[in-house]
């Protein structure tokens, strides 16, 4: 499991008119990049009142849901094409739990916070009808990261899970909002939550 590149915008570029530019534009960085509490060194966040924040720091996409898109799509999805910060190779990204935590390369350590919502500015990007629906039917989100210990990352470096919380509730699942019992379970551990998904754990299991 490991990092294939570091990406961080490139520049800011013309979104959809509602919100006007967008840093969706990420690229690859050569050499070490600093990453701290809001993310890594050099990136920016346009729309702060969706994005952004210490729970949402850092989004990290897998290469074989990458390439799962392109074979769908019947082209590239070259690495920061989805806004990813990260994107990894060998890691279930999807199939991770809400609040496990890793450890990239020799200092830095996350804890994975929840999945990522398509919005407008990712269908702009596509330039593809019904994007966020056709995203969303596909169950491949990639997922936040909060940054627990900073220091720095770059292409090559080795991921490690430290530790997996006790419940079930992975990325794919607190993606799709199903399974009542799963969530609850989640909600009875203890695991530290973001209070957006408590509550959407918590809309689960009263409908279930």
């Amino acid at each position: 499991m490991r990092v294939l590149t570091v990406n961080v915008v490139e520049k800011l570029i013309p979104g959809p008119k509602e919100t006007g530019f967008t840093a969706i534009d990420k690229r690859p960085q050569p050499g070490r990049v600093h990453v701290g509490e809001l993310g890594l060194a050099g990136d920016r966040v346009c729309d702060t009142k969706n994005h952004g924040g210490p729970d949402l720091a850092l989004y990290t996409y897998a290469d074989e849901d990458a390439n799962w898109w392109a074979d769908q799509l019947g082209r590239d999805i070259p690495t920061g094409l989805f806004g990813e910060n990260l994107r990894t190779e060998g890691l279930d990204v999807n199939g991770a739990l809400l609040g496990e935590v890793w450890r990239i390369g020799p200092e830095v350590e996350v804890m994975v916070r929840a999945p990522r919502i398509p919005c407008i500015t990712f269908q702009h990007r596509m330039q593809l009808p019904h994007w966020v629906k056709r995203f969303h039917q596909a169950g491949r989100p990639g997922a936040y990261l909060k940054v627990l210990r900073t220091g720095s990352i770059g292409a090559g470096d080795r991921i490690e899970i430290l530790s997996k919380p006790d419940h079930e509730v992975t990325v794919a699942l607190m993606f799709a909002l199903e399974d009542p019992v799963k969530m609850q379970r989640m909600l009875d551990s203890g695991v530290d939550l973001m209070e957006e998904m408590r509550a959407n754990a918590q809309r689960v299991v009263a409908r279930g």
